[in-house]
């Protein structure tokens, strides 16, 4: 752990206040699950993420979501970090925290509802189809990379099981488990389908030409602006040539073959000997998200839950009498139509903060 004590002292983060605990259990996936495989690879959190959060906003409605709030302008850096923070939960996080997590998700998004400014259609955010773009968006991108610049394509049967996996996590946000693929050419349909309703408005490729650079944007400001813009560019390079052309083209952010091999022969090499050092790739993880350390850091040191055992939804939610969020935004709803539902986000709001994991700092 002395290179994460190390970085945080360096970008004047607070220190962890306890070693890394044992996860109380094993949550929805654990050891033998494709998900552990594939997401706790560097290419996951160095790029995986950052090509979801980017590309999802060509989906109109989701974009005049977090255009709403201003969020992503004015605290990048902690949006990104609890962002991945809520996804890291459900893939490596114990049963009752994932549950806890989910709830606040849907409260959160339960204020982020108002009038999507080109079609004039109402948005919401814990809208099911907005939902499951953000859901499938986010599994294919940590598994494309996975494939581009990590160890390469999965077999046949760990393919199925991971999208099985990927629908299962479904179950924790707004969808209808049953609207998942569970095949790669399912996924390939499912994005094909949306493609005619996706938007390159003004709103979306600003947010993208943006968010591609978050290698830039997630690194401590204390840390020299060359040294920052130096990291990001073959990150940027990279992320891009993930992108097939006519998405690149609609997000206005474009970029040349010959850029996309040159991205991968560069950033290859250096993921992979981060995934040879898990101690470096848990160093940098707490330099760029410090809130997903305590979750994802006993999966990639190999610390074993205090009880070794999984849980389905359903079994999960019995034992500790949770509603399903179908359920919990049904409430919402039916509150909303009598006038007495949540406050909408203001622009640029500074509204407190709910915590998915009091114990992650």
């Amino acid at each position: 752990m002395d290179a994460v004590i190390a970085l945080r002292k360096a970008a004047g983060l607070p220190a962890l206040s306890e070693p890394l605990a044992p996860a109380e259990d094993y949550g929805f996936f654990g050891p033998g699950s494709v998900t552990w495989k594939v997401w706790s690879y560097p290419t996951s959190m160095l790029l995986g993420f950052s090509r979801a959060v980017t590309i999802e906003h060509l989906d109109p409605f989701l974009a005049a979501a977090v255009d709403a709030t201003g969020q992503v302008y004015a605290r990048t850096r902690l949006r990104y970090d609890r962002t991945m923070q809520y996804f890291a939960l459900v893939a490596f996080g114990d049963a009752k925290s994932v549950l806890d997590a989910s709830e606040i998700l849907v409260k959160i998004h339960s204020k982020a509802v108002g009038t999507e400014p080109i079609t004039k259609r109402p948005f919401d955010a814990n809208d099911p189809h907005s939902q499951l773009w953000i859901h499938l968006t986010a599994w294919h991108s940590i598994l494309y990379t996975y494939e581009m610049f990590g160890p390469g394509k999965l077999s046949e049967a760990e393919e199925n099981q991971y999208w099985e996996e990927c629908a299962r996590a479904a179950e924790f946000q707004t969808i209808n488990p049953d609207d998942v693929p569970r095949t790669r050419e399912g996924i390939r349909e499912y994005f094909e389908n949306n493609r005619a309703d996706l938007v390159g408005s003004e709103v979306a490729q600003r947010m993208m030409d943006y968010l591609v650079d978050l290698g830039y944007h997630i690194l401590p400001e204390r840390m020299p602006h060359w040294l920052r813009k130096a990291i990001n560019i073959p990150m940027r390079r990279a992320i891009i040539a993930t992108m097939p052309q006519w998405m690149r083209l609609l997000g206005g952010i474009p970029q040349h073959r010959f850029v996309d091999i040159a991205a991968r022969a560069v950033v290859r090499p250096f993921l992979r000997a981060i995934a040879a050092n898990p101690r470096l790739e848990l160093a940098i993880l707490d330099f760029t998200a410090p809130h997903t350390t305590p979750i994802v850091g006993p999966t990639l040191l190999s610390i074993p839950a205090k009880n070794t055992v999984t849980y389905t939804p359903a079994e999960a939610r019995a034992k500790w009498g949770k509603q399903t969020p179908f359920e919990q935004y049904a409430a919402i709803v039916a509150k909303r139509e009598i006038g007495e539902g949540p406050t909408p986000y203001a622009h640029n709001h500074h509204d407190a903060l709910l915590e998915f994991d009091k114990s992650a700092s």
